[in-house]
Protein backbone atom coordinates (compact mmCIF):
# COMPACT_ATOMS: atom_id res chain seq x y z
CA UNK A 1 0.00 0.00 0.00
CA UNK A 2 2.88 2.38 0.71
CA UNK A 3 4.18 1.99 -2.86
CA UNK A 4 0.66 2.42 -4.24
CA UNK A 5 0.17 5.67 -2.29
CA UNK A 6 3.63 6.91 -3.31
CA UNK A 7 2.86 6.15 -6.98
CA UNK A 8 -0.45 7.96 -6.68
CA UNK A 9 1.08 11.03 -5.07
CA UNK A 10 4.10 11.25 -7.36
CA UNK A 11 3.12 9.82 -10.76
CA UNK A 12 -0.60 9.22 -11.17
CA UNK A 13 -1.59 12.79 -11.99
CA UNK A 14 0.59 12.74 -15.10
CA UNK A 15 -1.69 10.09 -16.64
CA UNK A 16 -4.88 10.68 -18.58
CA UNK A 17 -7.83 10.47 -16.13
CA UNK A 18 -9.16 7.27 -17.75
CA UNK A 19 -5.80 5.53 -17.59
CA UNK A 20 -5.29 6.77 -14.03
CA UNK A 21 -8.72 5.48 -12.96
CA UNK A 22 -8.10 2.08 -14.59
CA UNK A 23 -4.68 1.76 -12.98
CA UNK A 24 -5.98 2.75 -9.55
CA UNK A 25 -8.64 0.06 -9.90
CA UNK A 26 -6.27 -2.65 -11.13
CA UNK A 27 -3.42 -1.89 -8.76
CA UNK A 28 -5.64 -1.67 -5.69
CA UNK A 29 -7.41 -4.93 -6.41
CA UNK A 30 -4.03 -6.61 -7.01
CA UNK A 31 -2.78 -5.48 -3.61
CA UNK A 32 -5.93 -6.98 -2.05
CA UNK A 33 -5.50 -5.28 1.35
CA UNK A 34 -8.80 -6.47 2.86
CA UNK A 35 -10.29 -9.86 3.54
CA UNK A 36 -13.45 -8.92 1.65
CA UNK A 37 -14.68 -6.08 -0.52
CA UNK A 38 -11.49 -5.33 -2.46
CA UNK A 39 -13.27 -5.39 -5.82
CA UNK A 40 -16.03 -3.07 -4.65
CA UNK A 41 -13.56 -0.64 -3.11
CA UNK A 42 -11.36 -0.67 -6.20
CA UNK A 43 -14.40 0.17 -8.38
CA UNK A 44 -15.34 2.97 -5.98
CA UNK A 45 -11.79 4.35 -6.17
CA UNK A 46 -11.92 4.15 -9.97
CA UNK A 47 -15.21 6.04 -10.05
CA UNK A 48 -13.89 8.61 -7.57
CA UNK A 49 -10.98 9.27 -9.94
CA UNK A 50 -13.35 9.57 -12.88
CA UNK A 51 -15.72 11.94 -11.09
CA UNK A 52 -12.84 14.11 -9.83
CA UNK A 53 -11.90 14.54 -13.50
CA UNK A 54 -15.45 15.38 -14.57
CA UNK A 55 -16.41 11.97 -15.97
CA UNK A 56 -19.56 10.08 -15.02
CA UNK A 57 -19.27 6.96 -12.88
CA UNK A 58 -18.77 3.78 -14.89
CA UNK A 59 -20.51 0.46 -14.31
CA UNK A 60 -19.17 -2.72 -15.84
CA UNK A 61 -22.02 -4.53 -17.58
CA UNK A 62 -22.47 -8.26 -16.99
CA UNK A 63 -21.81 -8.92 -20.69
CA UNK A 64 -18.25 -7.65 -20.30
CA UNK A 65 -17.45 -9.48 -17.08
CA UNK A 66 -15.44 -12.27 -18.73
CA UNK A 67 -13.43 -9.76 -20.76
CA UNK A 68 -12.89 -7.79 -17.55
CA UNK A 69 -11.45 -10.80 -15.71
CA UNK A 70 -9.28 -11.76 -18.68
CA UNK A 71 -7.89 -8.23 -19.04
CA UNK A 72 -7.35 -7.92 -15.29
CA UNK A 73 -5.52 -11.27 -15.30
CA UNK A 74 -3.31 -10.15 -18.22
CA UNK A 75 -2.47 -7.00 -16.26
CA UNK A 76 -1.67 -8.82 -13.03
CA UNK A 77 -0.02 -11.98 -14.35
CA UNK A 78 1.74 -10.70 -17.47
CA UNK A 79 2.08 -6.96 -16.84
CA UNK A 80 -0.01 -6.16 -19.94
CA UNK A 81 -1.91 -3.05 -18.87
CA UNK A 82 -3.21 -2.03 -22.30
CA UNK A 83 -6.11 -4.53 -22.58
CA UNK A 84 -7.47 -3.53 -19.17
CA UNK A 85 -7.13 0.20 -19.81
CA UNK A 86 -8.77 -0.21 -23.24
CA UNK A 87 -11.67 -2.20 -21.79
CA UNK A 88 -12.22 0.33 -19.04
CA UNK A 89 -12.04 3.19 -21.57
CA UNK A 90 -14.81 1.46 -23.53
CA UNK A 91 -16.93 1.01 -20.39
CA UNK A 92 -16.33 4.65 -19.43
CA UNK A 93 -17.31 5.87 -22.90
CA UNK A 94 -20.55 3.89 -22.59
CA UNK A 95 -21.26 5.66 -19.29
CA UNK A 96 -21.94 8.82 -21.30
CA UNK A 97 -24.92 7.25 -23.09
CA UNK A 98 -27.58 8.43 -20.59
CA UNK A 99 -26.30 11.99 -20.85
CA UNK A 100 -26.55 12.00 -24.64
CA UNK A 101 -30.07 10.62 -24.32
CA UNK A 102 -31.04 13.24 -21.72
CA UNK A 103 -29.77 15.97 -24.05
CA UNK A 104 -31.81 14.54 -26.90
CA UNK A 105 -28.70 13.88 -28.95
CA UNK A 106 -28.03 10.70 -30.93
CA UNK A 107 -25.46 8.31 -29.52
CA UNK A 108 -22.82 7.78 -32.17
CA UNK A 109 -21.45 4.25 -31.94
CA UNK A 110 -17.69 4.22 -31.73
CA UNK A 111 -15.72 2.46 -34.42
Amino acid sequence: MERFIAWYRNEAMALHPIERAARVHSDFVKIHPFVDGNGRISRLLMNLELMKAGYPAAVLPVEKRLAYYEALDADHAEGKREPFVALMADVIADSFKPYWHALGLPWAERT
